[in-house]
Parts: C-alpha cells; structure tokens; sequence
C-alpha cells in the first residue's frame, strides 16, 4: 500500500537519519523523497511517499511515528493513496470549471470532484453533464451567514477535503476563511502590475500591459493576499485587443488553478509562514 509523510520541524541533525530508519524497521520502500532546508527560517520540510508491503494502516503509521516526531518537533501528515474530495465554488464563468472536470474525467487531477456549488444557476449544465452533483447557493448581504453555514453542512455531507473557488466571485467572510484554513484555494487574475475591481482585463488593455498572468493561493482573512501556491504568466503585446487578452488570462487562470489543486492533492505543498514550499 502507498503512504505519503509530509513535515516541517526545526533545523538539526539526525532528521532524515529517524524518518528512514523508522520506514526501514516497518519493511517499507521509499519511492520518492524531497526535502528542503530553509536556512533563512532555520527550518526543515521533507514529503516522503513509501510503500509497505504489511498490512499496515495510515492510522497505525500516524500512532507509531508520533514518537518519532515528538523527538524532533515536527508537524507533520501521513496520508493513503486516497484521492482527496473536491467541493468546488463557482459564480458564472466556467473555465476554471470546465477544466478541471476535464482532468478529473482524464485521471490527471488527483482528486475526485464529489460537487459544485454556485451562488447562480448557469453552470449547472457543465456540471450536471459531467456527472457532478451541483447546488445552488444564493447569497445576498442579508443572507451571507446562511449562505456559509449551508456551505459548511455541504463540506461535512459530501465529506469534502478541499474547497477550489474556481472564480467564485464572492468574498468569504473572516470567520470561514479561518475555518477553512489550509484547505481552500483561490484563483485570482494577477497582472504586472495588478489591477482590481471591473473588468480587469480591459484595465490591462488601456494600461499596455506586456505580461498578464494568474496566482493560485491558499484562502485567508486577507483578501486575495493567501499563502501562493503557482502563478502563470504570459507574455502579450500591443496588438491584443481587451477580448484576446480575457482568453489569454483565463488560460492563465485554469493552469495555474489545475496545478495548484493537483499538488495540494497529491500532499506536494507545506505551508510555511506565509508562504509554501512546493515540492514538484
């Protein structure tokens, strides 16, 4: 069976040395091994995956590698092969949606999608074709509480483990973002230099923008500013009108999200402050 250890603990010697010897001793067989040591933060992060040729349980690796841990100051995840559930929040435009429910349908996304949610009702068909179940979530300001709450009773009934706002243009509030801390990614159209509010894209046009691009980040209370998980970025020129610069921004848009969402899924990004370390 494949398992996947992901940590960070304090810099010191010894580490890898206990992480190896502790997966020798269980007759386990390491497949992939990365680690990075952040010497600016005095900081170590290391993601593991093995397999056991026992009857080994995630949970009985998690219990005996608490020791283990506890030694070295670790914070650290043990994971099955079990491809995590995606809940994934959309408003009208569909191609962040569409997709991701290609490479989910393809095998490549590392995740199930269990259901979409929206606060309108127009990707009902993209989802509905593909097999989805979709939910329509209004929200209105004197509504927005209700709105989050039916959210979370969504994540608990269809025991999602991720929430992808796949251009969901609504702000969460502070409360759910602390909630669903870590485990919610954003997609968020990024230019140099960026530009908010209306029709972005125009914004860029009347400005001759040479670069558009898109940041995949894990959702906070600080809007938009979340920890980065991938950016894309492509190159355009003068002779891009407002129309093809929207393509070329959504194309943006659906890499970097996809991306994002495949290694969180496949436990490839650590939190570390307020950045990430990805191990590709």
């Amino acid at each position: 069976m494949a398992f996947t250890l992901t940590l960070s603990c304090p810099e010191r010697a010894g580490i890898v040395q206990a992480v190896t010897t502790f997966l020798l001793d269980r007759g386990c067989d390491i497949v992939e091994h990365q680690q990075f040591d952040d010497d600016v933060r005095g900081s170590l992060f290391l993601r593991t995956s093995f397999t056991c040729a026992g009857p080994s349980t995630v949970d009985d690796l998690r219990r005996a590698f608490g020791t283990v841990a506890g030694d070295f100051g670790m914070e650290f995840e043990l994971a099955d092969g079990t491809a995590p559930r995606l809940l994934v929040m959309v408003s009208k435009f569909g191609h962040c949606l569409n997709d991701l429910l290609f490479r989910w349908r393809a095998g490549s996304l590392g995740a199930e999608i269990a259901l979409v949610v929206s606060n309108h009702e127009d990707l009902r068909p993209m989802a509905e074709a593909a097999g989805v179940p979709f939910v329509h979530v209004p929200v209105t300001p004197d509504t927005k509480a209700e709105a989050e709450q039916r959210l979370l009773d969504l994540i608990g009934e269809y025991e999602t483990d991720l929430v992808v706002l796949a251009r969901y243009m609504q702000v969460l509030s502070n409360d759910l973002c602390l909630k669903l801390a870590g485990r919610a990614i954003n997609i968020h159209h990024s230019f140099l230099p960026g530009f908010k509010g209306a029709k972005p894209y125009h914004q860029a046009y009347d400005r001759g923008v040479k670069y558009v691009g898109a940041t995949a980040h894990y959702v906070t209370p600080d809007l938009d500013e979340g920890p980065i998980i991938e950016q894309e970025v492509q190159r355009v020129d003068h002779t891009y009108s407002p129309r093809e610069l929207v393509t070329v921004g959504r194309d943006a848009e659906a890499l970097a999200l996809s991306r994002a969402v495949r290694w969180h899924c496949e436990r490839r990004v650590l939190l570390n402050g307020n950045s990430t370390v990805v191990f590709r």
